[in-house]
């Protein structure tokens, strides 16, 4: 699977993270959401491959964004007969978010990327659109942090771990009012805190790399970034364990205010999952025997430098990781437009 659609997949959020990078600082989240989600399937549609999106953004009555159940690339044409030899066909889970941090980009606020991640038929878990617990910290310390204990316990696992003090350690967390007094203990153990609004895919990434001064991910956000993530980290050798919630009380959101705790666990029950407590890591949550993740940035980030257009061209950063080959390759591209380029500018 790496050798024959890794390249492709990285042009897939190139893609995606251009188009949605016009949008950038324009304040209309959906515009800059909707584009890339055209450009991602416009490519995967050119993909010697029959895919289906197992984590998207939203079900078949919300298209045109990526549906969940959807099929994409070349062999689920009409024609697809005549150019795929069923005994060669490459069948493949998707998960995609083609904009991860709406509002980062429509506000140009650092972090905002376009993200995929990709496994043989049944490969990753197809988590519900629900909210999930996470903890994401360095190599170092996987298997030794755990989300059942205390943000304390886990902070001064982190220390001996990763030989620092607990006053050197930065902890990235939602700005979110279900998160206040977990802020509140991650200060009192003495750690820092790094608040973001959204994008915590790139929070959980950033642990496995040294370097980034972040070294934990703490906190509640969306169950299908947390798949993505545990794609990534599965492959880096980082740590990461997520944990379904389903108690509106706990979440504290609006977009659940008409939910209830007995309806989410009869949901949870109709999609399969018998089990809403279970703590899943990265194995569970991305267990195909290959694992690709893909990655481009839209707006600067701690890891990818964002999308620069330059007249008759942009320049893109991104990063791709893969199970198959043990590899994270940072990629730099140079993208001409129709439009031929005065010189190619270094930007």
């Amino acid at each position: 699977m790496d050798n024959v659609i890794g390249l492709e997949i990285i042009e897939v959020v190139e893609k995606a993270a251009i188009a949605s990078a016009r949008w950038m600082g324009k304040g209309d989240k959906n515009m800059a959401d909707q584009v890339a989600v055209d450009a991602m399937r416009a490519r995967m549609n050119q993909v010697h491959m029959r895919g289906r999106i197992v984590i998207g953004e939203g079900e078949r009555d919300e298209a045109p964004m990526l549906y969940i159940g959807e099929e994409v690339g070349i062999c689920t044409q009409e024609n697809a007969e005549a150019f795929c030899n069923p005994e060669e066909l490459l069948e493949i889970d998707i998960a995609v978010d083609p904009c991860e941090g709406t509002n980062l980009c429509a506000y140009g606020q650092p972090g905002s990327m376009a993200v995929l991640a990709i496994s043989e038929k049944g490969g990753l878990f197809a988590a519900p659109d629900f909210y999930m617990k996470k903890l994401a910290a360095p190599p170092a310390a996987k298997g030794k942090v755990d989300i059942s204990k205390s943000a304390t316990e886990n902070l001064k696992i982190l220390s001996e771990s990763l030989d620092r003090a607990i006053d050197e350690l930065v902890v990235v967390v939602m700005k979110r009012e279900r998160h206040d007094e977990l802020i509140q203990e991650i200060r009192a153990a003495g750690a820092r805190v790094q608040l973001i609004s959204d994008g915590d895919v790139s929070a959980a990434l950033s642990c496995a790399f040294s370097g980034t001064n972040i070294h934990a991910l703490m906190g509640i956000g969306a169950a299908p970034e947390g798949v993505i993530s545990a794609a990534a980290m599965r492959a880096l050798g980082g740590h990461f364990q997520g944990q379904l919630v389903y108690d509106p009380a706990i979440v504290k959101t609006k977009e659940w205010a008409g939910k209830t705790k007995e309806g989410n666990l009869a949901q949870l029950q109709a999609a399969g999952i018998t089990d809403p407590d279970k703590i899943y890591d990265a194995h569970e949550l991305a267990k195909g025997e290959t694992v690709l993740f893909a990655a481009c940035g839209i707006t600067p980030g701690v890891l990818m430098k964002g999308v620069r257009f330059f007249n008759g061209g942009a320049r893109t950063q991104s990063l791709v990781i893969s199970t198959q080959s043990k590899t994270a390759r940072f990629v730099d591209t140079i993208h001409m437009f129709e439009k031929q380029p005065r010189s190619i500018q270094l930007v």
